[in-house]
Order: C-alpha cells, then structure tokens, then sequence
C-alpha cells in the first residue's frame, strides 16, 4: 500500500482558499532527494513531510525548487493532518522538531495557533532591482533574517502589484513580502508575498512572512492582538499575535484531497 498524502488549504475556512500544502506522515525516514521529488511532482508551494520522533513528529518543509528553514502554512496543515487523521488526541498540543528549533500547534475551537520565532526587520536599503522590480516607491524597506519587507502607500497599492517576476528572481533573498496598513474593514494590515527565486512565483498566504509583519505591524499601530489579510488572488486570514522573541499565529485549515502515492521508490 502507498504513502498517504493529503492536501490542505491553509489560513482559510473554505475549500479552494488560502494556501494549499501536501501532508505527508512517513512511517521511516527518507532522503532528501526523494522529498524533493515528491515536492516537485504535488508542485504546491510547499510540501510538508512527517516522521514520528517519541511524542514529538520531525518535519520539514520543500518548495518544488528547494528544501525551506520556516514554512506557516504548511506546519498549520501538518498539524490538522495529525488531528483530523488520528495520529494525535483532539487535545494534545503538536511538537515539531524542524530547521528552526522546536515549533509548536494547539487547537483553540476552529482554529489553530502556531508558536513560531520571530523574525523582525531592520532598517536596509534595498539592494540593486528590487524596487524597479515592484515597480512601486516603498515608504520603507527593511530585511529579515529571510527576506525583504517593504512597506507601500496603502491597501490598494498592495492588491494592484503586478511585480517583474524574473528581476525579482535576482534580488538575494528567500523572498519579498509588500506590505501596508489595511484599509479593509477589520483587518490591520494587508501583505502579499513574491518567492521566484525558490520556485514560488507569489505565494497565496504566507505564515513565515507574519513573523516579520507581526512585529512590524505591532510596533507602528501599537497593538499587540491583530488581525491580518494577505492580498493573493486566493486570499487568506490569519491571527498574529507577537510576543516577545515568538510570534503566535492563528488559522483555519481545510482538508481537500486525500491520494495514496503509488511510486514509492
């Protein structure tokens, strides 16, 4: 019999929303190889795989270019996929063993909260083609441990963005989140997030990114509970809440399609 594989839409209450991510829990350790394989053949913007380690699960994440340090989304579907299939009681936190340290999911009625570092920014100047690639004049520019964050006038400038995707390629960085104060009601803040030059041309909902616009978003509206929207054509919502060197992040997770892998090898 094949490995399972599921897929989830992640920071959403609806099929065919948010960020879809494979799940897939090994009963063994594999390769990486084979996981960038596999990666590649789901063609997702990310794959997650799961292995067993006591009571806590190994985890690691794959764009179908490459192996990622951080991954939201897909640690959000992971730990749905441990509690909607079994693999963990209803009311058992989730532990995650992964390229950045240990990593945390409870459940809180409808939603997941994910326990991730926080990556704030600092102050940069934007390195050589990344603003001619936007095509938009930030308000301010910043990096992060990942990424640039860039900050834009207004919600609308955000939606509108229509990015040189193979120059934003060739700026040095996992990849490029754009960012504003929300003028949508009930948001705080509204971002969209560009990663070509790990295979992701614009990523639907991005939760790595939200360890930076947590804080970002935290220090300028003075406000520690905030309520985000990333602008992608699926759109996605997520509860951010910084604290101290942590970041909680909030979702929803919908199961969508269950498959078994039938070439193994």
């Amino acid at each position: 019999m094949g490995l399972r594989i599921v897929q989830v839409d992640a920071f959403t209450d609806r099929a065919f929303g948010g960020n879809p991510a494979a799940v897939c829990v090994l009963p063994e350790p594999r390769d990486a190889a084979w996981m960038q394989a596999v990666a590649r053949e789901m063609n997702l913007s990310e794959t997650a795989f799961l292995r067993p380690d006591g009571d806590r699960y190994r985890l690691r994440w794959f764009t179908p270019a490459v192996e990622v340090d951080l991954c939201g989304h897909a640690t959000l579907a992971s730990a749905h996929v441990l509690w909607e299939d079994g693999h963990l009681a209803p009311d058992k936190a989730a532990a995650f063993h992964t390229r950045s340290g240990l990593l945390g999911a409870v459940r809180r009625g409808e939603w997941i909260e994910l326990d991730f570092p926080a990556t704030p920014p600092t102050p940069a100047v934007a390195p050589p083609g990344l603003v001619d690639a936007l095509g938009v004049k930030p308000r301010y520019v910043g990096k992060t441990r990942f990424d640039y964050l860039v900050e834009v006038d207004g919600e609308d400038c955000v939606r509108a963005l229509q990015p040189d995707l193979a120059a934003l390629a060739r700026v040095e960085a996992r990849g490029v989140m754009v960012t504003s104060r929300a003028s949508s009601d009930g948001f705080d803040f509204v971002s969209r997030f560009f990663a070509p030059r790990t295979g992701v041309p614009e990523d639907p909902v991005t939760g790595s990114a939200h360890c930076a616009l947590g804080p970002y978003w935290s220090e300028r509206l003075k406000k520690k509970d905030l309520l985000a929207y990333q602008a992608s054509a699926r759109g996605g919502v997520l509860r951010v809440r910084p604290a101290g060197d942590r970041v909680i992040l909030g979702g929803q997770a919908v199961t969508v399609l269950r498959a078994e892998l039938a070439a193994d090898d």
